[in-house]
């Protein structure tokens, strides 16, 4: 009977865990030993049988015009990749930025990029003058994506998609509308869901975009009709900036500024524990450091950024709209900072 017991209650830890994450089930409990790679095997069947599944399907048929013989077909012997479950638990994004950053500012990145630069200027005057965003911040993120292009992700597509919603419950939700995103944007495009390939996290093409991303903010750029982010630089390149310019990003607006390597009062401090959310004004900022900044596009609210340095201190920079149209694209700060650090370095 204890043993039963103790069978049961490892499986509530481990259900916990995976469903509200690992800040979640450390609050007053032991930390669980399983992870969602290590409750699945390589290559395991998804069983399509179960109600999520069934669910899914209907939703595809009766939503959104998919026949079931179709979706048989696109769906037949689809299995786990255990290798996506097992990087998405050791994400970059979580390690510190003195150890995040030199993964994508690199003397070949920087050297590549300013070479990027001037061959493609005629394209990139383009960009900034109908889109309205700087060419190096879009060349940066097309460096930090896909190395311009040179790694756009091994993994395919409908696997990697399927294996987060069936076997990844913290963020299952999420990956179902992705599921069904990549299935519409696959036939809009007249491409088969089989062929595409992307990263672990879902996502593909120069750019990077997941399902979602690509059928909202894609241009075409190159005037061809078609929206190519996997082999067109212009659409590529003016999809990046799109992006950036549909969350509000301001032409030649201040994007952060340094304000020490200490925050001196209680209105930052809490305003750097919200993270993205946490909204100071400049004004405010600028009497609480004693330091001065320009002002921000139409008065809009900084967010206080923190980065940590290798000597455990910290560096504390505010981060004006454009920085937040950045985060919009990569919901972590380390990604945002590493993008204007790397397009600072393509103007040196």
């Amino acid at each position: 009977m204890l043993h039963r017991i103790a069978v049961v209650l490892s499986f509530l830890c481990v259900t916990v865990f995976l469903f509200y994450g690992p800040s979640y089930a450390g609050a007053g409990a032991a930390e669980p030993q399983l992870l969602a790679a290590e409750l699945v095997e390589d290559g395991q069947a998804i069983d399509l049988s179960t109600p999520r599944y069934q669910e899914l399907m209907q939703e595809l048929v009766k939503q959104h015009g998919f026949s079931q013989e179709e979706l048989d077909r696109i769906f037949a012997g689809v299995t786990i990749k255990k290798r996506v479950l097992e990087l998405m638990d050791t994400q970059w994004e979580a390690r510190p930025y003195f150890d995040y950053f030199p993964r994508f500012i690199t003397p070949k990145i920087i050297q590549e990029g300013k070479r990027l630069l001037v061959e493609h200027r005629a394209l990139l005057d383009r960009i900034e003058q109908e889109i309205g965003v700087e060419r190096e911040v879009v060349v940066a993120i097309w460096g930090i994506e896909s190395k311009f292009g040179d790694h756009k992700g091994a993994f395919s597509m409908f696997q990697t998609l399927n294996t987060m919603f069936d076997a990844y419950p913290r963020r299952s939700k999420f990956y179902r509308g992705q599921l069904i995103e990549y299935l519409l944007l696959c036939r809009e495009n007249g491409v088969d869901p089989l062929a595409i390939t992307g990263s672990y996290g879902g996502a593909f093409g120069q750019t990077q975009f997941i399902p979602s991303s690509f059928r909202l903010y894609a241009v075409d750029f190159d005037g061809d009709g078609r929206r190519d982010v996997w082999e067109s630089v212009p659409d590529v390149l003016a999809s990046i900036a799109n992006y950036l310019h549909t969350f509000g990003w301001t032409f030649q607006a201040p994007i952060y500024r340094e304000i020490g390597n200490t925050l001196n009062g209680e209105k930052l401090e809490k305003a750097y524990a919200k993270g993205r959310k946490g909204f100071v004004s400049c004004k405010e900022v600028k009497k609480i450091q004693g330091i001065d900044l320009p002002r921000s596009p139409e008065n809009k609210d900084l967010t206080i950024v923190g980065l940590e340095l290798q000597d455990g201190g910290m560096r504390y920079v505010a981060a004006y709209p454009n920085f937040q149209a950045i985060t919009k694209w990569n919901n972590s700060n380390r990604y945002a900072m590493a993008v204007v650090e790397l397009a600072e370095k393509f103007k040196e």
